[in-house]
């Protein structure tokens, strides 16, 4: 078995797992369940129980079929192909955080107390972080990464970028992480995971405009 069927395989394995979960819960599950918390936890979002069906197994299958479809849409210069392993790896990280995101969901569904916002925002801390950890071998393409005006127009700008973005994704993600583990706050965490992905934007700017100072581009 090749490792891309792996990938898929494994990605189609967390999906019929959030579908079984779904099933063996749903006799247990009120009509209307909370679909969206704020940032202090509270619900201010219901739908109908036979919804998450579409919100896990459904969107999740969606994405799926998205990724699939990415390396032959690419256009030449620009091919996800030229990640590939990185690009697989990225998918299942995807695929088991919405995995986890819709866990949490049925769960508050069942009526099982716990800080929803805060257990999500911990889940895209964690996500974020090990985005970081291969954000430096993702090559030049129009999906995936830091994709500014200025690291499209030039391959040394997006990857200097792409090596900066690695340790602010993973430091903001990591310090997101930590503060939704051990109480801290829910605003200082959203802050921690935004600012490790907007420093690299503007990081991408400055480069490109120094080589531009020297005719490097």
């Amino acid at each position: 078995m090749t490792m891309t069927k792996k990938y898929y395989l494994g990605s189609v394995a967390v999906i019929l797992a959030i579908l079984v979960s779904i099933i063996v819960a749903y006799p247990e599950l009120p009509r209307s369940i909370p679909l969206h918390w704020d940032a202090h936890g509270q619900p201010n979002g219901w739908g109908p129980k036979w919804s998450l069906f579409f919100w896990g197994p459904g969107v999740m299958t969606l994405l799926l079929l998205l990724f699939a479809a990415l390396p032959w849409l690419s256009p030449k210069q620009f091919e996800v192909d030229s990640f590939r392993s990185t690009y697989l790896y990225i998918m299942v990280v995807m695929m088991a955080m919405m995995g986890y995101i819709n866990l949490l969901v049925l769960a508050a569904g069942l009526g099982i107390v716990l800080d929803i916002s805060r257990a999500i925002l911990g889940g895209i801390g964690l996500l974020v972080a090990l985005l970081g950890n291969v954000l430096g071998k993702v090559r030049r393409n129009f999906y995936i990464g830091v994709r500014t005006p200025w690291t499209i127009a030039n391959e040394q700008v997006w990857n200097a970028t792409h090596r900066f973005a690695a340790k602010t994704f993973f430091a903001g993600g990591l310090i997101a992480l930590l503060l939704a583990v051990f109480g801290g706050s829910f605003w200082l965490a959203f802050a921690a995971i935004l600012t490790g992905a907007f420093i690299p934007a503007v990081y991408s700017l400055i480069f490109y405009k120094q080589l531009e100072r020297r005719d490097g581009l």
